[in-house]
């Protein structure tokens, strides 16, 4: 493989969803591995740690997504759910069900991708498992992660504990990722959310910028153009939890992004990451150091929460709804 420029790897990063630096670290690294690979290239099978990856894996998903078999999240890893998936797709072509995609395999998709086609049944399923879930926040699972740095661990962590509050006073059932000393790894908060059936992880950040001028809120969520396919629930949470922010404060609306950072993308439940804010800005960095405005924002969070869980008429326009509203309505049943 040629050496890229550090234009050409900026190109990628964006391309891929990824923090754009320019600079080769291991996430490009491991995305440029993965790039490699196109359906064909070689057989897809379920192994032990570490697992097959690579834009071959995310087109198999995404093919038998759209025939209508559960593979889960398109998010280009040979899982469990995928080579089940595998199976069922190959008990119904009459091939042997050993869950492998080789030839034999990937010549009945490309026969029957002509033929078959359907909407996407994948958002579709994480919707309707959304809905299913209730509009009560009472035995929800949410996982809150206040990130742990030099100037950020103290604002987050505090915020991350008035949110805490009010989801315990609403029923829900909830997880912070770290004390004010031990902190677990991003690996390890995927893993820890996806054994106990998160319903929610919650990523609370702050940002950062030479220029001190930056200023802002922005929410992340996966998606991944390359492979064409992104969380439905995580985008709208992402967009209530934006929206509701910029209503009840005077941070600038940074808008919502899609990536495709391991945490957005490994966690089974919808997660989102929230910068709150650039501690290098001097208007910013006040308004984060003000109990009072550390309170709107969790507010702001439990709201958007609910909201998330709303049927379309029961919802509110933005910036209307109170954490009083959510118990005097008996939300948290």
């Amino acid at each position: 493989m040629k050496e890229l420029s550090p234009d050409e790897i900026r190109s990628f990063q964006q391309e891929r969803g990824l923090n754009v630096t320019g600079e080769l670290n291991e996430p490009t690294q491991r995305a440029l591995e993965e790039s490699r690979w196109k359906l064909g290239d070689r057989s897809l099978n379920l192994q032990p740690s570490p697992m097959m990856r690579g834009d071959d894996v995310a087109a198999l998903q995404a093919r038998l997504t759209e025939m209508g078999f559960n593979v889960g999240r398109v998010d280009g890893i040979f899982g469990e759910r995928t080579e089940s998936a595998v199976k069922e797709f190959q008990k119904s072509v009459g091939i042997k069900p050993d869950g492998k995609c080789g030839p034999a395999t990937i010549i009945a998709l490309i026969r029957l991708t002509k033929i078959v086609s359907g909407g996407a049944p994948a958002q579709m399923r994480e919707s309707a498992t959304q809905r299913n879930r209730g509009p009560a926040l009472a035995n929800k699972v949410i996982v809150l992660d206040p990130a742990f740095g030099d100037d950020e661990a103290e604002i987050v962590y505090d915020i991350a504990q008035r949110l805490e509050g009010r989801l315990l006073a609403l029923g829900a059932s909830v997880f912070l990722t770290r004390g004010p000393k031990n902190v677990l790894s991003e690996n390890e908060i995927i893993s820890f959310s996806n054994k106990n059936g998160a319903d929610l992880v919650i990523s609370l950040h702050t940002d950062r910028h030479a220029n001190p001028d930056a200023h802002g809120v922005s929410t992340y969520f996966y998606g991944s153009d390359a492979h064409g396919v992104h969380s439905i629930v995580g985008e709208r949470f992402a967009s209530l939890v934006q929206r509701e922010l910029c209503a009840r404060t005077d941070l600038l609306n940074c808008r919502t992004h899609a990536k495709t950072w391991d945490l957005l993308r490994l966690t089974q439940a919808p997660a989102v990451r929230v910068d709150l804010g650039y501690l290098t800005n001097p208007g910013d960095a006040a308004r984060l150091t003000r109990p009072d405005f550390r309170d709107t924002l969790a507010e702001a969070f439990i709201i958007a929460i609910q909201r998330l869980y709303l049927s379309a008429e029961d919802d509110a326009k933005t910036g209307t709804l109170r954490l009083s509203d959510l118990r005097s309505a008996g939300i948290r049943r």
